[in-house]
């Protein structure tokens, strides 16, 4: 090779890797350093439990009559979410005993939504189409604004709603105000009911009266819920 030519291909080549490649390397690493953030924010968001005092998350699901139902289309309303499953002592013994549904009643005196949310997966205990998740409603005199079916259990990991019953109360601005048990005693014991702290009544009648719960947080108790 003459060493006094002009050209030189190693040195005629690395600008070009430096000038090009340099800038593309750089380029690469602000995206790979944007999606790792943008991964983060959205697993901190798809892990983080709904807390007292703030928004309750919103969601849309089909409820047993085949319509969508979005949360945020009550907002002006409180809301109260019963998660239920007709197979589970704990959940069984509310309704039989007639508490459930005496509680609904107060509910729709005040003009309070109730929407039964049934997250058991298909072949799973619990577990209804809308045409059974109708019957039973019927069947036990029960009265929800609607029964919404989450066999996906994405809702309920929304919420991170683990058993039957568990419940939530929301404000008429979108904010939790409740979240827990429907009271104070884990049994299967209808005779229990009476002397329980019904934690889930108490809430939604202070919250009616536009006062906070005396128990914003409580202990759910009963079956696991069936994802």
């Amino acid at each position: 090779m003459n060493p006094n030519s002009s050209v030189h291909p190693k040195r005629g080549a690395a600008p070009a890797r430096r000038d090009g490649g340099g800038l593309g390397i750089t380029a690469i690493a602000a995206i790979a350093a944007l999606l790792v953030g943008m991964i983060g924010i959205f697993d901190v968001a798809a892990g983080a439990a709904p807390q007292i005092g703030q928004a309750a998350p919103d969601f849309t699901a089909v409820d047993s009559k085949g319509d969508p139902i979005r949360l945020s289309e009550y907002r002006g309303k409180i809301v109260v979410l019963e998660w239920a499953n007709a197979d589970c002592p704990y959940t069984r013994q509310h309704y039989s005993s007639g508490n459930l549904q005496g509680v609904q009643a107060l509910a729709q005196r005040d003009g309070i939504v109730w929407l039964t949310v049934i997250s058991s997966a298909p072949g799973k205990q619990g577990y209804v189409n809308g045409a059974a998740a109708d019957a039973l409603t019927q069947s036990r005199h029960a009265v929800p604004t609607a029964v919404l079916l989450d066999p996906t259990g994405s809702v309920a990991r929304l919420y991170a709603a683990k058993t039957t019953p568990q419940m939530f109360v929301i404000d008429k601005g979108g904010t939790l105000k409740y979240m827990g048990g429907i009271d104070s005693l884990a049994t299967t014991d209808e005779a229990d009911i009476a002397r329980a702290v019904p934690y889930l009544k108490e809430a939604m009648l202070a919250v009616a009266a536009g006062d906070p719960p005396p128990h914003a947080v409580t202990k759910p108790y009963g079956c696991s819920i069936k994802y």
